[in-house]
């Protein structure tokens, strides 16, 4: 499985290989498994099937490939990530088509991811020229001291599926931009828009053999590839998106390793709709947040607080709103709501929704499966003990609750094990700002809804959502060590 066609072609790829040390290579098993489109069902790749082997093979290419990447001029190296932007940017049309097939992306996130990964290789191009350290004061007379700051080697970058283009490239561009050589570990379910396309895209644009080396693997068995890499001596850095339970999992070995991790894990919105909060606005915003990507990005909102004034004509409003929004293939420009990404997706949100209905919650739209789909769902009534009220339910449902004020939904939301992301909708922007102040996330935004990311932000929660901050203003922190250097401007004296 070579996966020998030429980047850059206009063409996805039917057969997709590891891509180590400048190469598509054949896994060591020579296994490989289908990779099928969420809404037909059709096999749209043939894919490797790796394994700790294969990972192996890549830590060592990157390895190989550090310290020439490292040395190279920073001119040469912003050049790289320009030009990378420049491919992306002439291949949207069949990256928008690959979204759409791969992970059932439709047009408005697809555009959204397109239009992030562009910005973030034109901002990466410039970490080539941030000051790599600084000069400190020194109470030793005679002494230089400074604290400089350099790439730590081989980083592993372990990427979802539900924002491809984004997490996979957010994973591994900073990295790539501070001059570490990275291995990308691409969920089974995003082979080629979270892992092939970004080693097609890096490597026409100029990498270096080995800087990029992307190993894939199947279903149920991404196991054995995350621990090869925690395990590899020759890896310095981990970094993971994904579900809580996983990352903590990752963590645990990562500490036994003494492996720092940027982990960004699993999250339980709230979105705040304060009484002076303009009603219209407000349902507007709640519709995005919670429904983009049909709710399978880790920023939307999961429950929705309402100070009780409005709560009645905000229910209708937006429980209206979420039964007309267009259910069906993403490759139609008019579908808001896709298809979720498998079979067993599906099942979980299906049997969380009923069960929260079995305990006393009110189906105010949606609620029952349309295969491969599930459209939007409003549930009002959601007793504590549901699943559903306690953690992440990654699909297009949303918790309706009244609330007595804007500061008991901060209470309610705090209350969580999780923090992400948070928004506050209000028609006071100084009482927005204190609210923000007083939620536990790591991100809140004040009239807006939670769905936001730039790439030079400091992106990351707290609690159970992690630690860590990715965004490339603050990537230096996490893929740097910081070296503390002095050099005597004369002889010292000794004491003995």
């Amino acid at each position: 499985m070579s996966g020998a066609e030429p980047s850059g072609t206009g063409r996805r790829r039917s057969r997709i290989g590891h891509f180590i040390g400048g190469a598509w290579t054949e896994p060591v098993s020579g296994r490989s498994y289908l990779n099928r489109s969420p809404w037909s069902g059709e096999a749209i790749s043939e894919v490797a099937a790796g394994d700790a082997e294969d990972a192996e093979r890549a830590v060592a290419a990157a390895h190989a490939a550090f310290e020439g990447w490292a040395r190279t001029p920073p001119h040469r190296r912003q050049l790289v990530f320009l030009r990378a932007a420049d491919v992306l940017e002439r291949r949207g049309a069949e990256v928008l088509a690959a979204l759409a097939a791969e992970t059932g992306c439709g047009a408005v996130f697809g555009g959204v991811q397109l239009g992030f990964a562009v910005r973030l290789l034109r901002q990466a191009a410039q970490l080539a020229y941030r000051p790599a350290g600084e000069l400190l004061p020194s109470d030793v007379e005679g002494t230089t001291a400074m604290a400089v700051r350099r790439p730590v080697g081989v980083v592993a970058a372990i990427a979802p599926w539900n924002a491809s283009l984004i997490l996979a490239g957010r994973a591994v561009v900073g990295p790539l931009a501070l001059g570490n050589t990275v291995v990308l570990k691409p969920s089974e379910d995003a082979p080629y828009t979270g892992g092939a396309l970004w080693a097609e895209i890096l490597h026409e644009a100029g990498l270096p053999a080995g800087a990029l080396n992307v190993v894939t693997h199947a279903p149920g068995e991404a196991g054995g590839i995350g621990d090869a890499l925690l395990a590899a001596p020759l890896v310095r850095r981990i970094n993971f998106t994904g579900s809580t339970p996983t990352g903590r999992r990752l963590a645990e070995k990562a500490g036994r390793h003494l492996k720092r991790a940027v982990l960004q894990l699993s999250g339980q919105n709230p979105l705040i709709v304060a009484g002076d909060a303009d009603l219209g606005y407000a349902v507007d915003a709640a519709v995005y947040g919670a429904f983009v990507h049909q709710g399978q990005v880790c920023l939307c909102a999961r429950r929705v607080y309402v100070e009780r004034p409005l709560m009645a004509e905000f229910a209708e409003r937006f429980a209206a709103r979420a039964a007309a929004l267009p259910v069906g293939d993403p490759s139609d420009p008019a579908t808001v709501v896709g298809p979720v990404i498998n079979e067993w997706a599906l099942a979980l949100i299906d049997r969380r929704v009923r069960e929260a209905v079995g305990l006393g919650a009110r189906v105010l739209a949606g609620g029952d499966p349309r295969p491969p789909c599930y459209p939007a769902t409003v549930l009002a009534d959601v007793p504590d003990e549901a699943e559903i009220a306690q953690g992440e339910t990654f699909g297009p449902v949303v918790v309706l609750e009244a609330v007595d004020s804007a500061e008991e939904a901060v209470a309610r939301a705090n209350a969580s094990d999780l923090g992400l992301a948070a928004s506050v909708i209000t028609g006071d922007r100084s009482r927005g700002l204190r609210l923000a102040g007083a939620l536990d996330a790591g991100i809140v935004h004040v009239n807006d809804q939670p769905v936001n990311d730039e790439p030079q932000m400091p992106f990351g929660g707290v609690k159970d959502t992690g630690w860590g901050r990715f965004g490339l203003g603050f990537a230096a922190e996490e893929f740097c060590e910081l070296q503390w250097i002095t050099v005597r401007d004369q002889d010292r004296e000794f004491p003995f």
